[in-house]
């Protein structure tokens, strides 16, 4: 995806009035990292967390960790990216509980992920925007949002970004 899609897709979500400080988790080659970095107000950060080492052109702190096992040290966030690496996570649940423990106040969520709950090697555990509004619904999420989609490059199934918030 190119990053004037990926800023389309999740600009809605952004908050442009105040500076923030946001966590992608997952955040691989920095497609989303960098859509959100040109996006954020002026004086945000951005803590860029994935397995493998990434070399991202954009100013952020870069954090080699398993957000989904690994204890993470992050400063108070208003917000949360999860761009196609919730589709990772076998208990999505037990995830959402650990990360909401990093929330400054508000929790906002902003997701991108495939629209399909069929896996497939590449998605192991997808959800879809029905299965998003349903997990969050029973947390107690009661702003549920799809911002957008478009048309994915494997023409199985659209990408959707959705931001969720309490």
């Amino acid at each position: 995806m190119k990053q004037i899609d990926a800023m389309a897709l999740i600009k809605n979500g952004i908050d442009v009035d105040r500076q923030q400080h946001w966590a992608d988790l997952g955040c691989g080659n920095g497609t989303f990292t960098e859509a959100l970095f040109h996006l954020l107000p002026k004086g945000s950060s951005i803590e860029a967390v994935d397995q493998e080492i990434q070399h991202l052109g954009i100013p952020v702190n870069f954090i080699q960790a398993n957000f989904e096992t690994d204890n993470l040290v992050l400063p108070p966030l208003d917000g949360i990216l999860m761009a196609n690496s919730l589709h990772y996570i076998k208990d999505k649940k037990k995830l959402i509980h650990k990360l909401e423990s990093y929330f400054v106040n508000d929790r906002n969520f902003l997701i991108v992920e495939y629209d399909t709950d069929v896996a497939n090697p590449w998605v192991p555990y997808p959800f879809s925007f029905q299965s998003i509004t349903t997990l969050f619904t029973e947390l107690g999420y009661n702003r549920i949002n799809k911002l957008g989609s478009q048309s994915s490059i494997y023409k199985r199934a659209e990408i959707y970004a959705a931001l969720i918030q309490s």
